[in-house]
């Protein structure tokens, strides 16, 4: 016996030295989750239910709605400890009729241009408004006008996102100031309007919308997109003809705010049920697509997630725990109320991921943390399992923005993770009315359902690092 254990370890020891560092059962288990997520993946069939049967459910909707009853339903459909609903009252604004921006040149004529509403923008009234423009580059440029250079002028907001950024998240961070703000500093100089430059990466006829704000004591203007083509074409008119009129018609509204939910689903932990691990996406879109990239994609890997430890078996030492937040795209409620609650509650949440940058090829995690210790731990004790998860394409982890949901409960001690697939094409369909099932490729959304699942695992197993 003493022989044959000998004769073993020598084995073992011979294998380690002809093929690498023996893996543990649980770093096998990453590879495992791939291999379930790549053959027998759901997410996909789901994605096509939630953006062809749904469509776009903007808050307050009744697509919204469905999309509630929908996520319940198909949790309840796992078998899972527990599945139920959160309320969060939620602003209801509703885009109206398709929305007009007609260019008036004694240089061309008549030209319509591609334009859309910014979400939460007041409408222009059933006859719209017209008016001349005034063009600057950034936000801050419009206080150093002149007040009578910008009164009763709609003001042109042509502010690019620089392509020479490889995360193109940067470059679209460098450009929401410009779209939140906008409204609000332009009426302080007397504007009547504002038009913006789709926040987009690439020159097409899509306009993009997404949250614009108000600020008190200040008139509320109408506040509109123009496609990145558009925008390009009306600054050189403005260079031939300066005197070039818009005009501009949307009927947008905002109605009081509505009963909606967040959408939660998880497992209990067998040996650590108080800590919990979440898992999530917001459930919520903007209304001119099928919000399948935005968010759900995120909402299908969230789901799947749990699906995936369900069909496979594993009980995570850990609860791990599915929410689908209602409302990220204009005001957070559903985050908020989800954080608010956890810390009424004294839960614990060890970590919480988030998917909310596609459903494209896997790259990475983006970390953060209350401490800058704390980081620096979990980047490293992710950047351990890097190897496991390099085959799929991950390899790059690093401090950054987490998401939009969880940021809402770093301030708890949590770990917040940020899955960050491919950047390239994100803000090709990012609030767009292309952004439908048809851009998603079946193969890169399960290999991020894959990615999102398998670091769920490693920190239901193992914990955090503290």
């Amino acid at each position: 016996m003493k022989f044959a254990a000998i004769g073993i370890g020598f084995l073992a020891f011979l294998a380690v030295l002809l093929f690498g560092v023996e893996r543990s059962p649980q770093k096998e288990q990453v590879g495992k989750i791939f291999n379930e997520a790549l053959t027998e993946g759901q997410c996909y069939e789901m994605l096509d239910v939630l953006s062809n049967s749904i469509g776009g459910r903007l808050s307050g909707s009744p697509q919204a709605a469905a999309a509630v009853e929908w996520a319940k339903q198909t949790l309840q459909s796992l078998d899972i400890d527990s599945v139920y609903l959160q309320e969060c009252m939620v602003p209801h604004w509703e885009r109206g009729e398709k929305e007009q921006a007609r260019i008036l040149s004694d240089w061309i004529g008549q030209e319509d241009l591609p334009v859309c509403a910014l979400g939460g923008s007041v409408g222009t009234g059933d006859m719209g408004l017209t008016a001349k423009l005034i063009e600057v580059a950034h936000v801050e440029d419009i206080a150093k006008l002149s007040p009578a250079a910008v009164k009763g002028k709609i003001v042109f907001l042509n502010h690019p996102m620089d392509k020479a950024h490889f995360d193109t998240f940067h470059a679209y961070g460098e450009c929401t100031g410009g779209r939140y703000n906008g409204a609000p500093e332009a009426a302080k100089m007397g504007a009547v309007g504002i038009v913006i430059r789709s926040l987009a990466s690439g020159m097409d006829d899509y306009p993009h919308t997404g949250s614009m704000g108000y600020q008190k004591g200040i008139e509320k203007i109408p506040a509109a997109a123009l496609s990145t083509n558009a925008a390009e074409f009306l600054s050189e008119l403005l260079k031939q003809d300066p005197d070039t009129k818009l005009h501009l018609r949307m009927t947008c509204k905002q109605h009081p705010d509505a009963l909606s939910y967040n959408v939660i689903g998880e497992i209990r932990g067998s040996e650590k049920p108080e800590e919990i691990v979440v898992v999530g996406g917001h459930l919520d879109s903007w209304d001119l697509a099928q919000g399948s990239h935005d968010d759900g994609a995120g909402t299908v890997h969230a789901i799947e997630t749990l699906r995936l430890f369900k069909s496979m078996g594993i009980k995570p030492k850990r609860t791990i725990r599915c929410v689908l937040f209602m409302n990220e795209e204009n005001g957070q409620r559903g985050a908020i109320k989800y954080a608010a609650e956890a810390k009424a509650k004294g839960e614990n949440h060890i970590a919480a991921i988030e998917s909310d940058r596609g459903g494209f090829a896997p790259r990475g995690w983006k970390v953060d943390a209350a401490t800058e210790g704390q980081i620096k731990a979990n980047v490293d004790f992710i950047s351990e399992w890097i190897p496991e998860f390099r085959e799929y394409g991950v390899y790059d982890v690093e401090h950054g923005f987490s998401g939009v949901d969880i940021k809402h409960l770093k301030d708890q001690g949590t770990i917040c993770l940020g899955f960050y697939p491919d950047p390239q094409r994100y803000f090709d369909y990012h609030h767009a009315p292309n952004d439908n099932f048809d851009k998603v490729n079946r193969r890169e959304l399960e290999l991020g359902a894959g990615t999102v699942a398998s670091l769920a695992y490693v920190f239901t197993e193992f914990g955090k690092a503290e």
